[in-house]
């Protein structure tokens, strides 16, 4: 059985952070599930481009509210406490933040930790591991 807490993990090397964002990554490739769990934090009034090409992502919004757009037919769906959006075909989009959001996030494959985006949104296949 694994056991983590998010208190310690917020102040520890599972803590990443980005400019508009910081995730704590509670489970990770090295833990052999088969997918990631990370609880982020959208910071308020920002606007992220993400194109996850080589995950699949599921997020659950626990607080805040904001929105996201799909690139490729710009629809916007609000986003509020108690929506997941499921990101199903490597969807390209924007993430906004009208207020703090914090969001729990699945990724298949597993993300290792240290990932973060690079200059079209995407994660890395395969990025540093938080033991390196």
């Amino acid at each position: 059985m694994i056991v983590r807490h998010l208190n310690e993990a917020e102040n520890s090397e599972r803590r990443v952070e980005a400019e508009t964002w910081n995730s704590v990554r509670l489970l990770l490739k090295d833990d052999n599930m088969g997918f990631s769990f990370h609880i982020t934090t959208i910071y308020a009034g920002t606007e992220t481009p993400i194109w996850y090409q080589n995950h699949l992502e599921s997020v659950f919004c626990m607080s805040g509210e904001g929105e996201v757009e799909t690139c490729e037919d710009g629809k916007v769906y609000p986003i509020t406490p108690g929506m997941i959006y499921i990101l199903d075909k490597n969807d390209k989009h924007l993430l906004r933040a009208k207020t703090e959001m914090k969001m729990a996030c699945v990724f298949n494959p597993p993300l290792n930790g240290k990932e973060t985006h690079d200059k079209n949104g995407v994660y890395p296949l395969e990025a540093a591991t938080l033991a390196e």
